[in-house]
């Protein structure tokens, strides 16, 4: 018998006696169904508030939230894929890079993201969220203006291992916060919004850096690449500012009321989940419970394939461009459309998932066809004029593919109970995160230049290898769905029922595979 069966006949009992139920309707037995929070707010039923109040609420989180989210990610992605603008103005020479040093810079920083990833999770769970997510940012965006003072190897190479530490908790940190204000059909979307940042911030960030670039060029003084460190580092900074007063869970930030942070915590009762940063004590079982999950392992291994050629895009985009045949200029300029595809598609597929669920693994697999596509016609066509612009095309389409990235994310926030699980599952995904993209910065192999083959053959392959792999993940969603149906169906249970018993199951902190009542979205 499996956990989940066993837990199922021993959540059931109560209910299948009609003379015990009757009598726990007189006695109001019905309220030991009742979840209960452990912020001291009491007994929560999502029911106890309208839905005009929920709206207006979620109106207000979203205005708080959404924003400080969507600037501190859109910051956080340019600033840690900034060496590769500073590449095309004079980096690699100033500080005398040679053979594989370059790649390393991206190796390095990702290593060192992956050591902290366990610390800086438990740190998050243990902590104030909002406090912790702070401290790190203000880090990092030190390690930035120190960035501007390098003048070899050694030293960059020291300050992108610290630049990797301090970023590694933000991912999982605004996951954490996701799954703590939003209810289960809003991950997606919301997650989306927030994500798509990267692709907003790659296009204004790199119209700022070419005009900061120019103008330093033009004018002397200062190296244009340090000026665009000292000026990512101060816009770094300003934003750990804000976040000190907004970002948070429900129970710690300062602009609710306490009337609204109990509503807040309400709203996600039908989530079948506890707060994911209520509760401080670390939950072994559910550490070790990670190990047994199947969904734990498709998320880790969609996560490294898709991070492979993350990896080597990111760290090669803009030298890139300059293999299809434009200068350095061109490169910054003909790269915005591929970022402007990203934000157009992001916020396309969050409004399209925000009115039709359980679509996401489809979108998952669609994008990774289209990058598979383009990468095998890349590394078919040689680097000629004539197809220049093909190659500029194929190129751009491949950007989607970061929606299997962060859509199989969201997965995790929505399909996976149990704080300490949660924060583990979370922390296993960012590491083959870490894995995927220092795998990817050494598959673009200097001496290959300019086509890159054997880069982007590598690319299509993973891409191929994770359709097949998000196909059975699907599957198995499917398949354990339908198994808890037919269980609950055998028990004699209703909605009401499986809905009452797998909420008071899930604020009591029990894992998805602990609570028989729990539904996975896919």
């Amino acid at each position: 018998m499996s956990m989940a069966d066993s837990n199922f006949s021993s959540s059931t009992p109560a209910t299948l006696d009609p003379e015990k139920h009757a009598a726990d309707d007189q006695d109001g037995g019905k309220k030991e169904l009742q979840p209960t929070n452990s912020t001291g707010l009491g007994e929560l039923d999502d029911s106890e508030y309208t839905d005009a109040q929920y709206k207006k609420l979620l109106r207000k989180i979203d205005a708080y939230l959404i924003p400080m989210m969507f600037f501190c990610y859109g910051i956080q992605q340019t600033d840690k894929t900034s060496i590769s603008i500073q590449a095309l103005f004079g980096m690699n020479t100033d500080l005398g890079l040679q053979g594989q040093e370059y790649q390393w810079l991206t190796t390095i920083f990702y290593l060192t993201y992956l050591v902290g990833e366990f610390p800086s999770t438990w740190l998050l769970q243990k902590y104030n969220l909002g406090r912790t997510l702070t401290l790190y940012m203000v880090g990092w965006s030190i390690c930035l203006l120190c960035i501007s003072a390098c003048n070899n190897w050694s030293q960059m190479m020291a300050l992108r291992a610290l630049q990797g530490f301090f970023e590694c908790n933000i991912t999982p940190g605004f996951l954490m916060i996701t799954a703590a204000w939003y209810r289960t059909d809003e991950h997606a979307n919301r997650s989306l919004f927030w994500q798509s940042s990267q692709g907003f911030f790659s296009v204004v960030c790199n119209l700022m850096l070419y005009g900061i670039a120019r103008h330093v060029t033009k004018v002397g003084g200062i190296d244009a690449w340090r000026c665009i460190s000292l000026f990512l580092g101060a816009l770094t900074l300003m934003g750990a500012i804000f976040s000190w007063f907004i970002l948070g869970s429900p129970g710690e930030v300062k602009w609710l009321s306490d009337e609204e942070k109990r509503m807040a915590s309400a709203r996600i009762v039908m989530n079948q989940m506890a707060e994911d940063t209520v509760g401080k004590n670390w939950n072994w079982d559910q550490f070790w419970e990670c190990f047994k999950d199947p969904q734990v392992y498709f998320g880790f291994f969609n996560t490294m394939l898709s991070c492979i050629p993350n990896g080597g895009i990111t760290a090669f985009s803009s030298l890139m461009y300059q293999t299809f045949g434009f200068d350095e200029w061109g490169s910054m300029l003909y790269g915005l459309p591929r970022n402007g595809i990203y934000v157009v598609v992001f916020i396309f597929v969050a409004l399209f998932l925000r009115y039709v669920q359980n679509q996401r693994m489809w979108i998952m697999i669609a994008s990774c066809i289209l990058p598979c596509v383009g990468m095998l016609v890349m590394s078919l066509l040689p680097n000629t004029p004539k197809h220049k612009w093909v190659k500029w095309g194929m190129f751009n389409m491949t950007v989607v593919f970061s929606l299997a990235i962060f859509l199989g994310w969201s997965l995790i926030t929505s399909n996976v109970a149990g704080r300490t699980k949660k924060t583990v599952c979370s922390a296993l995904t960012l590491i083959s995160y870490c894995v995927g993209n220092m795998i990817g910065a050494q598959v673009f192999q200097t001496k290959d230049a300019p086509r890159y083959v054997s880069g982007t053959i590598t690319c299509c392959v993973c891409f191929g290898v994770e359709i097949l792999l998000i196909v059975v993940w699907r599957l198995w969603y499917v398949y354990e769905n339908r198994r808890r149906d037919r269980l609950a169906a055998e028990a004699g249970l209703s909605q009401e029922d499986r809905k009452q018993m797998g909420q008071q199951l899930g604020m009591q902190d029990k894992t998805d595979l602990q609570n028989p009542h729990f539904r996975y979205t896919m």
